[in-house]
């Protein structure tokens, strides 16, 4: 029995490059990959492409940063820097080799890391984004508060009992993000998305624990920073130990040492709200009642005021009224004399007129049933006729008429 032979493949250099670079873009790992290292032969060139080596223990890789991810890189790699790099693996076909194209560097190494922080901080500091000018006030009462940390990590405990102490009636949605390792700056910005999306916040924590500085890298992330501050809502940073200090905190509307501190910055104390309302509700009972009394001692016055100015006013009206009724008097008596005068005047005039005036010098008027005879013409004789004198008169009977000739 012959040797089977295996069949060959006959393949160009192309071919097989082409061939080796589809196995490595279909490759879902090394699509995003995180690859801790340390750099050596840093280079920037002119095209804004950056180019490195990241060296293992016993191997290297070649890195290629291009121009639009090296813009957030900062200045301060140097060889022998120790690094986590984010990006994807291809082949790069010119030279036969495989590469590491990086979106991004984190550092490791202690001094990496404070270079890389510093560097920063100047530029963002450049563009005002630590300005005071920024900051804005935390609500006095908050209805609903956010906080970003890690679910099962004890500064989301802290945070929770604290304001369960001091301000129960403030409802809180812990929005979970990686506080640690090489995703936790993006897993943050995440974070920040979803809070700008709840209704009616008033507030956001983001907290952690305690840690290492490497620990508190993702906290100095260029993307952390930007999204700390263009958050709807005023945001209190409380990371770390009181003697680390962030770029969040530096962005943060306001910073505190630790959680459990950051917890006090937002939520009152809801013993000291009785309080100041006990306080108040004594302020407003002192001020009314002195508001009362002041009213009362003006009503009292008031009163007292009005009733002198209405006695005043009594006697000024009586004045008046008494020197209206004299001239009313005066003024009845002239013109009733005047009256008088024209009475007599009249009462003599008719007198003289008067036939009665006449009667009383002898003569008398004769009557016939109520009508006054003037002539003896009228009368016949035998009629009944009324003779008048000014005291009476007498009934007479016509026994002779004599005219006058």
């Amino acid at each position: 029995m012959q040797p089977m032979q295996l069949r060959r493949s006959q393949l160009t250099v192309d071919e097989l490059t082409f061939y080796i670079q589809g196995l490595f873009a279909s490759d879902i790992t090394l699509k995003s990959v995180v690859v801790s290292g340390e750099i050596s032969e840093f280079k920037k060139h002119t095209s804004g492409h950056c180019y490195f080596t990241l060296l293992g223990e016993e191997s290297r890789v070649a890195c290629a940063i291009f121009k639009q991810y090296a813009g957030f890189v900062p200045q301060w790699p140097n060889n022998g820097d120790k690094v986590l790099v984010e990006g994807s693996v291809g082949l790069y076909a010119q030279r036969g080799v495989y590469q590491f194209y990086a979106r991004r560097l984190v550092p490791v190494g202690a001094g990496a890391i404070e270079r890389a922080r510093q560097e920063l901080q100047e530029r963002l500091e450049k563009e005002g984004l630590f300005s005071p000018d920024l900051k804005r006030s935390l609500p006095p009462y908050p209805r609903k508060v956010a906080v970003i940390t890690s679910e099962t990590g004890a500064a989301a405990l802290d945070v929770i009992q604290v304001a369960r102490r001091r301000y129960p009636s403030c409802e809180i949605v812990l929005v979970g993000a990686q506080v640690q390792g090489a995703d936790a700056a993006a897993d943050i910005v995440r974070a920040f998305s979803r809070v700008a999306a709840i209704p009616r916040l008033d507030g956001a924590l983001l907290v952690r624990g305690g840690g290492s500085r490497e620990d508190l890298v993702p906290f100095d992330d260029e993307d952390v920073v930007r999204a700390v501050r263009s958050c709807p809502v005023p945001v209190v940073s409380g990371v770390g130990h009181d003697i680390d200090t962030t770029l969040c905190d530096l962005a943060a509307d306001l910073r505190a040492s630790t959680p459990s501190a950051a917890a006090e910055l937002v939520f009152p104390d809801r013993t000291e709200i009785v309080q100041q309302l006990l306080e108040v509700r004594d302020r407003m009972e002192y001020a009314v009642r002195r508001r009362i009394a002041e009213c009362s001692s003006q009503l009292d016055h008031a009163q007292s005021m009005a009733v002198s100015r209405m006695g005043r006013h009594l006697s000024s009206c009586g004045a008046s009224l008494d020197t209206a009724r004299k001239r009313l008097r005066s003024s009845f008596d002239l013109r009733f004399a005047e009256a008088r005068k024209a009475l007599a005047v009249r009462a003599a005039s008719l007198e003289a007129l008067s036939p009665l005036a006449v009667m009383a010098r002898g003569f008398v008027t004769c009557e016939r049933e109520g009508e006054r005879l003037r002539s003896a013409q009228s009368v016949s004789k035998g009629e009944r006729v009324k003779i008048c004198f000014p005291d009476g008169g007498v009934e007479a009977k016509v026994e002779k008429v004599n005219l006058k000739k």
